[in-house]
């Protein structure tokens, strides 16, 4: 059984507060379920500030990271941070969380850049330590990396927690995603460290089928119950579908076939692009859309003909 509909906008951030709140609001004026932030060192805002300002010029929108860096922040400083965040914004967090794989952030940290496989069991830790504070009484974990004994307060307005996102495009993380999200993110290849060509030939629709039966085996009965995830990274509301394809695919050297069957591209007019949505969660359970801030107005109309649907 597949998810209701909604969407939400993943943008780095604003040069002025005033122009940030303003990004919020029309999300939020558009139907937009939530505004997502990635997690880099680059000239993005830092997530944490930012949501909480969004969250505070706004009355229903939800905030989150897309995803945090479980590297950047011990489990148990974030868990706190998430759960204020909670209280002050009347419970609009969604908890988005990863390994980290951008090797340019650790780079510029002087942080070690672990195998995947290091990383990974990290982020499991990571998420055990995080629901057990954001649950109800005291956590302790005892892990490899992290140790945890405390009360974790506050505790956030949603219970028995925020939901929790995790994404990926390999095997092993979309595992823990499958057992441990409430949320599970498609990805492309990221192994790499960086974008490249591997990340394009996985967005193909081929590799998506084999990464959501990774996570349907995994999950098994309590895949009903994930709300599939999807980013998409190429969005075009035109009237000149073949056109945009034939460029978009130019420009990435791929099929325009491919690019039109895959779930990171929504290209077309509105009733297209409906139709697409429709034919994908289908296929893949794909429900929670996320597109980029200059598509917030263009794609509005897609909002508001399938949310809650």
């Amino acid at each position: 059984m597949s998810c209701p509909f909604r969407f939400g906008v993943q943008a780095s951030g604003a040069g002025t507060r005033s122009a940030w709140v303003a990004l919020a609001r029309r999300v939020e004026s558009h139907g937009y379920s939530t505004l997502t932030m990635p997690d880099h060192l680059n000239e993005q805002l830092a997530p944490i500030p930012a949501l909480m300002a969004a969250a505070a010029a706004t009355t229903t929108l939800r905030v989150g990271a897309l995803v945090f860096d479980n590297d950047f922040k011990h489990p148990a400083v974030l868990a706190k941070e998430l759960a204020t965040m909670d209280v002050l914004s009347d419970g609009r967090v969604e908890i988005g969380i990863g390994a980290g794989w951008l090797r340019a952030d650790y780079e510029a940290a002087g942080l070690p850049y672990d195998p995947p496989a290091v990383r990974i069991d990290r982020l499991v830790e990571a998420i055990h330590v995080l629901k057990a504070l954001l649950g109800d009484g005291p956590a302790e974990v005892t892990g490899e990396y992290y140790r945890v004994a405390g009360d974790g307060l506050p505790k956030p307005v949603q219970r028995p927690r925020p939901p929790i996102l995790v994404g990926g495009g390999g095997r092993r993380l979309l595992g823990v995603a499958a057992r441990e999200a409430d949320i599970v993110g498609i990805n492309g290849t990221l192994t790499a460290g960086a974008v490249g060509p591997d990340v394009l030939a996985s967005l193909r629709a081929d590799t998506v089928d084999d990464r959501v039966a990774w996570v349907r085996e995994v999950a098994g009965a309590r895949f009903d119950g994930i709300e599939m995830n999807v980013r998409a990274f190429f969005v075009s509301v035109t009237n000149d579908r073949r056109a945009t394809l034939e460029g978009i695919a130019e420009a990435l050297q791929l099929d325009p076939a491919d690019v039109a069957a895959s779930p990171f591209a929504l290209i077309g007019t509105p009733e297209q692009i409906a139709d697409d949505l429709e034919a994908r969660r289908e296929r893949w359970g794909f429900s929670y859309v996320i597109v980029g801030p200059e598509d917030v107005d263009a794609f509005a109309p897609i909002v508001a003909e399938l949310s809650g649907r």
